[in-house]
C-alpha cells in the first residue's frame, strides 16, 4: 500500500499553475527548453547542474544515488542534484515549484498526475525530444505515457494490478490455489468465502476491492467500458459502478471480505501493518510491482494470481501494462540535452538497469529486463515472470487520468465504505461517487 494522495495536491497545482505557469510558459512555447527556470549552471566550461526529484523510501534513495554516481563518472560534465521525499508530501512540493517556475529538470512522475502536469505544458513532449532512445521498449509500455499524441513519460517500470496471495493460508484452510487463467468473479468470491470459513477467524478469504480506483476500473473494461476515455472524460456508466458495488456487497455478505470497519482502517494502514502483511487475508487486491516490499513484511512468500473476469477468460479480464512511474523532463528545463542524457542511462544503461534492478517494477527496456532478470530477488523474479507470463492477454493502455483526475482513489475510498456500513446503496452511491468525480475534473 502507498501512503494516500493529500486531497490538496491536485487543488494546489491548479490553483497556483492556473496562474504562474500560464504566465511562465507562454514565454516557454516552441522554445524548448532555451528558457526559463530548472536546471542551474555549475560552472564554466560548459558544466551544467541538473535537478532530479523523485519519491521513495531509504532504498529507493540509496540505490537512486548510486545510479546517478555511476552516471556522473561517465558525464563529468553533468552533475545530478538529487531532491527526494515520501510520497505524502511530494505533490504539494512539485506543484509548488512548477507554479514558482522552479520545476526541477527530471520528474520521477506518477500516472495519476501525468496528464495533469501535461495539460498545463509543465511537462517536454518526449517525442520531441532529440536523442531519447525507446528503440527497446515494447509498444504497450510506451503508450502507458502517451496521449494526446505526445508522449510525456518514460515508463519507468512495468506493472500490472493482480491479486496477491498468501500459499501458507491456504494451505493451512486445505484449500486448492485457484486457476487464475479461467476464474471468474463468482469462483474468486465463493473460494474467498471458503477460506474464511476454514481459517475459523484467522484470517479472511481476501480483501475488498474498492479501495482504490484499479479494481473498478478492470470491472469497467471487463464490461466494454472504461474508468477514464482518451479525450480526459469519465467513461464508466453508473449502472456498471452500481454492478462493481452490487458485487462488492455479494462478497460482504459471503463473508469473503473483512468487515467494513476492518476495511476502513486497513485502507489507512501502513504496509507493514496492512492485514495482507500480518496475515489476516489470504488474498488482497495490488500492484504486481509491490509483491517484493509485501513479501518482505508478510514474512512469507507470496503469489501474484491473475484478476477473475466475468468471462472466465484471462484475455478478457481487463487487465493491460501500467508504468509504476515515468521518467518526465520539465519543459521549462535549461539543458533538454542533458536531460535526456540522463533520462536514456536511467532507461536504456545496463550499468542502471544493473544497479536499480527492479525497485520501480520490472525493466520496461526489454535487454536491460533480460540482463538483470538473473539478478532479481526472488519475489522480484515472480514479478517479473508474472509480467511476462500474462503479455499476451493484455488491452491497450488504459487512458491516463484527466486534469482532477487524481483524487478518484479517495473518493472511491469514502463511498466503498458507505456502501459496507450500508449508508448508501450501490446505485445512490454509484451516482454520488461520479457526481464527485465529475466535479474534480476540468
Amino acid at each position: 500500500m502507498r501512503p494516500h494522495i493529500p486531497r490538496t495536491a491536485g487543488r494546489r497545482l491548479r490553483a497556483l499553475a492556473a496562474v504562474a505557469v500560464a504566465t511562465t510558459l507562454l514565454a516557454a512555447s516552441g522554445c524548448g527548453g532555451d528558457s526559463g527556470g530548472g536546471g542551474s549552471s555549475a560552472g564554466g566550461g560548459g558544466d551544467v547542474t541538473l535537478r532530479f526529484t523523485w519519491w521513495g523510501g531509504d532504498t529507493r534513495t540509496k540505490l537512486t544515488q548510486q545510479a546517478i554516481d555511476a552516471f556522473q563518472k561517465d558525464h563529468p560534465n553533468i552533475k545530478i542534484k538529487g531532491e527526494f521525499g515520501e510520497w505524502s508530501g511530494y505533490w504539494d512540493k512539485l506543484a509548488t515549484k512548477v507554479a514558482a517556475n522552479d520545476a526541477p529538470d527530471i520528474i520521477q512522475m506518477d500516472e495519476k498526475y501525468l496528464r495533469e502536469y501535461a495539460d498545463r505544458g509543465a511537462l517536454q513532449d518526449l517525442k520531441k525530444s532529440e536523442g531519447l532512445d525507446t528503440s527497446k521498449f515494447e509498444d504497450d509500455t510506451l503508450k502507458a505515457g502517451e496521449f494526446d499524441g505526445g508522449l510525456y513519460g518514460l515508463n519507468a517500470g512495468i506493472n500490472s494490478f493482480a491479486i496477491v496471495a498468501n500459499p501458507a493460508l491456504f494451505k493451512a484452510a486445505g484449500v486448492a490455489m485457484p486457476d487464475d487463467t479461467t476464474w471468474t468473479w463468482d469462483d474468486y468470491t465463493r473460494i474467498a468465502a471458503e477460506l474464511t470459513t476454514k481459517l475459523n477467524g484467522k484470517a479472511f478469504g481476501t480483501g475488498a476491492p474498492g479501495t482504490n480506483e484499479a479494481a473498478l476500473n478492470l470491472w469497467a473494461r471487463q464490461h466494454g467500458e472504461s474508468l477514464w476515455t482518451q479525450d480526459g472524460k469519465v467513461g464508466v456508466s453508473p449502472e456498471q459502478v452500481t454492478a462493481f458495488y452490487q458485487q462488492v456487497l455479494k462478497m460482504r455478505d459471503a463473508k469473503a471480505i473483512p468487515s467494513a470497519e476492518a476495511i476502513s482502517q486497513d485502507m489507512n494502514a501502513a504496509l507493514d501493518q496492512s492485514a495482507m502483511a500480518t496475515g489476516k487475508l489470504a488474498m488482497t487486491w495490488m500492484w504486481s510491482n509491490q509483491l517484493n516490499a509485501m513479501s518482505k513484511a508478510a514474512g512469507t512468500e507470496l503469489k501474484l494470481l491473475r484478476v477473475p473476469s466475468v468471462e472466465g477468460k484471462a484475455s478478457a479480464n481487463g487487465s493491460y501494462y501500467k508504468g509504476s512511474m515515468f521518467w518526465s523532463i520539465s519543459s521549462r528545463s535549461k539543458h533538454q540535452k542533458e536531460a535526456v542524457e540522463f533520462v536514456n542511462f536511467l532507461a536504456n544503461n545496463t550499468a542502471a538497469g544493473n544497479i536499480l534492478l527492479a525497485e520501480r517494477g520490472v525493466p520496461p527496456n526489454t535487454e536491460i529486463r533480460a540482463e538483470v532478470t538473473p539478478k532479481l530477488q526472488p519475489a522480484d523474479a515472480a514479478s517479473a515472470k508474472f509480467i511476462q507470463d500474462i503479455g499476451k492477454e493484455l488491452g491497450d493502455p488504459s487512458p491516463a487520468p484527466p486534469v482532477g483526475g487524481g483524487q478518484v482513489e479517495k473518493i472511491i475510498q469514502r463511498y466503498t465504505t458507505e456502501v459496507l456500513f450500508g449508508r448508501q446503496t450501490p446505485d445512490a452511491a454509484a451516482k454520488a461517487f461520479l457526481d464527485e468525480v465529475n466535479g474534480e475534473l476540468k
